[in-house]
């Protein structure tokens, strides 16, 4: 598909995501009213505020009362609640225009190199789904700075800011993106008509496989090695003296980790096989995507493969964190809202290892072609 008729489910698909975002964040004002707690319930209440006011225009409660926050600085004459306010809304601006342009940028890729006609049509679907979760990821880690400076402490433990707001508000986009991917691949899919028949990339099978392989082993390296505890409380305790990077812990959990886990504690086989079921999941999505992938798209690119393997590992990550919550913390007394709490964690080191995953399976994937014919495509 080209270029052209991409453009057009894209930009709808990315008008769409970020207008939905906006109206949930409208919403923060309606869920404070009397009415929403008594037909919702406080829990439930409070749940989707937390959900949706990373994406709300209103100010944070010290910002709009003029009382301080913690870390909150004030300047010291009658304006500094304008400011404060001022910048916030600047960066709720950007953060609004960040994941427009990041899930266009996406979305046009994607559906020029893996287009949702028969056959690849559910395919597409997931993958503009994760990065719809992918795109509030990148735009809330754009607009932090200007977020972190409405709250008048942008100088102290700067990356550990940085990593709280990215993330924060990460539920709302996973949740609206599903409505965002539909809209997208139907607009693609009439968007295709008439462009004629598009090709697939012939791939050997043991060639695809040891390249889903070496990129899975990247995510392994997350999950397994990185994400274990003692493991990732070294890699948080390096803290050198002084300076803007004298905290980076925080940081480098949320853009390295994609979970925890520690040595089996007492108790049950079975207790102890679930916890470490949702992390065998995720490994297991995103080895099957990456060895269908290639055969999926109208040719392998370095981008295409990229963006393919951060949806991958979206993906696995989602589907690890519904086995979670479904098995692990869903209980009697716990809602549907209160039990999706985890949903998200973990997407900036999505995108992270997915990178690299993509980069390490196209590295693969070309030299195990080497002197071989060269795939039709």
């Amino acid at each position: 598909m080209t270029y052209r008729r991409a453009a057009i489910p894209a930009l709808i698909g990315g008008l769409l995501l970020t207008a939905l975002l906006w109206w949930a964040g409208s919403s923060a004002d309606a869920l404070r009213l009397p009415g929403s707690v008594g037909t919702l319930g406080p829990e439930a209440v409070a749940e989707l505020h937390r959900w949706v006011a990373p994406w709300s225009y209103d100010p944070p409660s010290f910002l709009d009362s003029g009382v301080q926050g913690s870390g909150y600085v004030p300047l010291g004459d009658g304006d500094d609640r304008d400011r404060y306010n001022g910048i916030y809304t600047a960066g709720l601006q950007v953060r609004y225009g960040a994941v427009f342009v990041a899930f266009v940028l996406g979305a046009l890729l994607l559906i020029r190199r893996l287009p949702p006609e028969r056959g690849r049509t559910t395919a597409a679907f997931l993958a503009l789904w994760a990065w719809g979760a992918a795109a509030g990821t990148l735009a809330a880690a754009v607009a932090a700075p200007w977020l972190i400076a409405a709250a008048g402490h942008g100088s102290h433990r700067f990356l550990s800011q940085l990593a709280s707001v990215t993330a924060a508000g990460r539920q709302l986009p996973v949740a609206v993106s599903l409505v965002a991917a539909g809209a997208t691949v139907l607009v693609a899919r009439i968007a295709a008509e008439g462009a004629g028949p598009l090709p697939r990339t012939v791939v050997p099978a043991r060639a695809a496989r040891l390249a889903a392989t070496a990129g899975t082993a990247v995510i392994a390296l997350s999950v397994v090695v990185l994400s274990y505890q003692p493991g990732a409380a070294a890699l948080q305790a390096y803290s050198p003296d002084g300076g803007l990077l004298a905290d980076p812990g925080d940081l480098l959990r949320q853009w390295l980790l994609l979970g925890a886990w520690d040595a089996p504690a007492a108790g049950a086989v079975v207790d102890r096989l679930l916890h470490r079921a949702s992390d065998v999941l995720l490994l297991a999505v995103v080895w099957w995507a990456l060895s269908r992938l290639p055969g999926l798209l109208t040719r392998v690119t370095l981008p295409a493969m990229a963006t393919g393997a951060v949806c991958a590992t979206v993906l696995g990550l989602l589907a690890s964190q519904l086995l979670r919550t479904a098995v692990v913390q869903a209980g009697p007394q716990q809602g549907l809202l209160y039990s999706s709490v985890g949903i998200g964690i973990g997407i900036p080191a999505a995108l992270t290892c997915g990178l690299l995953a993509g980069v390490l399976a196209t590295t693969v994937l070309r030299l195990s072609l080497r002197g071989a014919p060269e795939p039709a495509a």
